[in-house]
């Protein structure tokens, strides 16, 4: 494992714990909770009009849009300087899926809060949160403990979803605000991971999984360098924003302003369509750390308890292109707040 974080950022506190289009239609979610008949075939968290919410990306398209990943077999673990991949091992089977195009926006958290309204609304059911259209509706099987498969929300975790203005506001670079203001079209950060997932129960999808999420960002068995490519990100912001480089060549990162709106780095695109796979927000990811990752995996999850859950991508302060490859990985506490952890959400296909 590389350890990185630590010193990515100028002038941050070093963290000893950190390492290195689709036209939706109704019946699209399949989810209980889409009741609406206008607006059954869009997410909750873009059903009302507003920033952050319709107007995503060079097109201003739904910020919910999800994209068909289809599946396929790869290998996980890969080295590659933009050609043929070398020193190939933990193999992967993905069935189709969806992912949202854009990470998830405070626009559109802004949903989710309200629903949750102080602990008094929305909590995700017990259960809720499978990716039920695998294995029989048992979900993705358990990578670490054959047999096992994924048991869904937890009620006892209800505690932890608590997006309070002062919690959302804790971790410096934050891009909350009590109001809706300039800054809906940002990549929510400061959420611990059981929010992220939350949000995606409540939002009629669920968290990727880490096997997933690498195979979008690495196109599937094309093994990319980049989820967009082999051509350097470069410093101009167009394939990922990182190095402190947004809004301009600076490498110097102070506030907000250099965390840019969702689907500004327009050159990134993956295979399937999905945008800042790499760089501006890290994105918690449903897994478990493990390292090296064990099994072979047919749509599966490392599901067994452990201390840290995945974060992949890199995000707006990694200072080297190595932390856009699409097999960079890191971890986290899955409680913790940090500025530089977002999300995305899958879906069924």
């Amino acid at each position: 494992m590389v350890w990185a974080r630590a010193n990515e950022l100028p002038g941050l506190v070093a963290r000893p714990w950190l390492v290195l289009v689709v036209t939706f239609s109704p019946g699209c979610w399949g989810s209980p909770q889409s009741t609406d008949p206008i607006d059954a075939g869009t997410p909750p968290s873009c059903r009302a009009e507003g920033p952050g919410r319709t107007d995503c990306g060079a097109s201003l398209e739904s910020c919910c849009t999800s994209l068909l990943v289809k599946g396929g077999s790869y290998d996980r673990t890969y080295a590659t300087d933009g050609s043929v991949p070398t020193g190939q091992t933990d193999p992967a089977t993905v069935s189709d899926f969806r992912l949202d195009k854009y990470d998830v926006t405070v626009g559109r958290f802004r949903q989710f809060v309200t629903a949750w309204s102080g602990g008094s609304g929305f909590v995700p059911a017990p259960g809720s949160g499978k990716h039920t259209q695998l294995n029989g509706g048992l979900g993705l099987a358990n990578s670490a403990a054959p047999g096992g498969y994924e048991t869904g929300w937890d009620a006892a975790d209800d505690i932890h979803v608590q997006p309070t203005p002062g919690n959302l506001g804790s971790c410096g670079y934050d891009e909350w605000t009590d109001a809706p203001g300039s800054q809906e079209a940002l990549p929510m950060n400061c959420v611990d991971w059981y929010e992220a997932y939350a949000f995606c129960i409540f939002d009629d999808g669920f968290l990727p999984s880490e096997a997933e999420w690498e195979y979008a960002a690495a196109g599937g068995s094309q093994q990319r360098q980049y989820p967009w490519g082999s051509t350097a990100p470069g410093a101009g912001n167009e394939y990922a924003v990182y190095n402190c480089q947004y809004p301009s060549d600076a490498q110097s990162c102070s506030d907000t302003s250099n965390i840019a709106p969702v689907g500004t780095a327009t050159l990134g695109q993956g295979l399937w369509g999905q945008l800042d796979l790499a760089g501006n927000m890290s994105q918690w990811i449903l897994d478990w750390w493990a390292s090296p990752y064990g099994n072979p995996c047919t749509d599966c999850a490392n599901l067994t308890l452990s201390s840290e859950r995945v974060l992949r991508g890199g995000y707006f302060g990694s200072n080297a292109a190595s932390y856009m490859r699409s097999t960079y990985r890191d971890f986290d506490v899955p409680t913790d707040r940090y500025f530089a952890s977002g999300f995305r959400c899958a879906r069924r296909p």
